[in-house]
């Protein structure tokens, strides 16, 4: 039984709804089992518990919305 686990921040419920069916969709075409058998969980974690470049990804998304205006 395939199971996709996906980290990420906050999503809303369509996103998660969107990614469980469309990641079980994907997985089940490429390695051709069955869409029942697939199991996806989603773990959100707040932006302070991600970093990336030394930041942690709240402090990236500001600066990346404040150069994207």
């Amino acid at each position: 039984m395939p199971y996709i686990t996906v980290e990420s921040g906050a999503l809303s419920d369509e996103q998660k709804e969107q990614l469980i069916k469309r990641l079980t969709e994907v997985s089940s075409e490429i390695m051709k089992v069955p869409k029942e058998f697939f199991t996806i969980t989603i773990k959100e974690l707040p932006d302070k518990n991600f970093g990336i470049g030394g930041k942690t990804i709240d402090k990236v998304k500001a600066e990346y919305m404040q150069t994207h205006k």
